[in-house]
């Protein structure tokens, strides 16, 4: 009887698991049909699969387990197909001309942002080098005072024990040697003044030394700051190139119709602001008689000797330039060293209004200082634009002016001054790299 109801019991589960495989197969074409889908589908379309879930419920609750073998039906999921959909807005954007505007704003806020962080980095390295040097004269100094003490030091165990030779021996006994007590007592005094002196000495150096450690531990601490700094400002720049990157590989995937029009529009914005800088008379009357002085006049031909050169960040010559690196080098082939950053050659230069701009001054952009030019006269600086871009003459408006400064204040402009020739824009690169 066991064995019967045994058998029985197991034909009955035999044929609820046929009823549900049964269903499951009938179902499964649906299935495969809605997964198939990238989307869910709309409650319409999905009629036909409740049956297929509902039928589970007429079994008993354990039974349901064997439904699990239904799972095959998973791997039909293609929503991972997913990923062919952002390659769809990319094409659009760089196909659709109406994107351009877009794309040159971004990449020209990018541009931006990269050269001032490309200055922080050029001021934050600068620092580092100046404080590295000092630490190094720091080093020298003490070294030398170290050397000074070791010799004060032995000069004045010398004495002392002269003095113990000298002094330890009782003045009745230094008088039977034959010394009266005038030389005795003389010695004596002469031995007790050239250690006093000694003393002085050594406490000096010791002074110094203690000092001079100060300092140096002062410095390598400003050291240690600065390349804080520098490398935060590395970072910061590396992320900013990042996306720089990322815009220019946008830039690259345009037909060359499509980068025409974009360097079209590039040169429109540039003619516009020209021509309204120079209508509102920002440059005031006979800017064009207008000559550098000595020194100005070889800062130019320095600027000129670079036309082509490619734009480098952190890079000061003689092959690639950055802008201050350019304006830098300039003005120091001229004979007058200034600081190596935008924002410090306009922080500390000689600020001149526009109205009295001559060529060799400097002109700064931007609100934080973070570009500058060299101004050559009728309108136009020589400068290092940005990355992808060389050094190349350009309208004085190409960017927002923050001011202008000038390095050699107070120098008298040549008399004789022949403005250098300009090359025409077919010899002069295009912005856009």
């Amino acid at each position: 009887m066991q064995v019967a109801r045994t058998t029985r019991t197991w034909l009955r589960a035999a044929v609820v698991c046929g009823a549900l495989l049964a269903s499951a197969a009938l179902s499964l074409p649906a299935a495969q049909r809605a997964s198939a889908r990238p989307y869910p589908p709309a409650p319409s379309s999905s009629a036909p699969a409740p049956p297929a879930a509902q039928a589970p419920p007429a079994d008993p609750a354990k039974p349901t387990k064997p439904a699990k073998p239904t799972k095959p039906t998973k791997p039909a999921k293609p929503k991972k197909a997913k990923p062919a959909a952002p390659a769809v807005p990319a094409p659009s954007a760089t196909a659709d001309p109406a994107s351009l505007p877009d794309l040159l704003t971004q990449l020209q806020s990018l541009y931006q942002q990269t050269e001032s962080a490309t200055e922080s980095y050029n001021k934050a390295k600068e620092t580092a080098d100046q404080e590295r040097a000092k630490a190094e004269a720091l080093d020298a100094q003490l070294a030398a005072q170290r050397t000074k003490v070791v010799a004060g030091r032995d000069r004045a165990g010398l004495l002392a024990r002269q003095l113990y030779r000298s002094g330890g021996m009782s003045p009745y006994l230094s008088m039977l040697n034959g010394e009266t007590p005038q030389d005795f007592f003389g010695g004596l005094h002469i031995a007790q003044r050239a250690v006093g002196h000694q003393e002085d000495v050594v406490a000096g150096l010791t002074a110094d030394e203690q000092r001079l450690t100060a300092l140096n531990a002062q410095a390598q601490r400003a050291l240690d700051a600065a390349q804080v700094a520098q490398n935060s400002q590395a970072a910061q720049k590396t992320q900013v190139e990042t996306h720089l990157r990322q815009v220019e590989a946008l830039l690259a995937g345009l037909s060359g119709v499509q980068i025409s029009e974009l360097q079209a529009l590039e040169q429109q914005g540039t003619d516009k602001a020209q021509q309204e800088f120079l209508d509102s008379k920002a440059l005031g009357t006979g800017s064009a008689l207008r000559a550098p002085s000595k020194t100005g006049d070889r800062a130019i031909a320095y600027a000129y000797q670079q036309l082509g050169k490619p734009y480098v960040w952190g890079a000061q010559g003689p092959g690639s330039f950055d802008c201050s690196g350019l304006t830098s080098q300039a003005w120091a082939h001229a004979g007058v060293p200034i600081p190596r950053t935008a924002e410090e050659q306009w922080a500390r230069l000689p600020r001149v209004p526009l109205s009295l701009l001559r060529p060799g001054d400097l002109v700064v952009y931007f609100p934080g200082a973070t570009h500058v030019a060299l101004y050559i006269g009728n309108g136009l600086v020589i400068q290092a634009p940005h990355t992808g871009a060389v050094v190349t003459i350009s309208p004085i408006a190409v960017n927002p002016i923050l001011g202008a400064v000038r390095p050699d204040l107070g120098a008298q402009p040549l008399t004789d001054y022949k403005p250098r020739p300009v090359p025409s824009k077919t010899d002069r690169p295009e912005p856009l790299g």
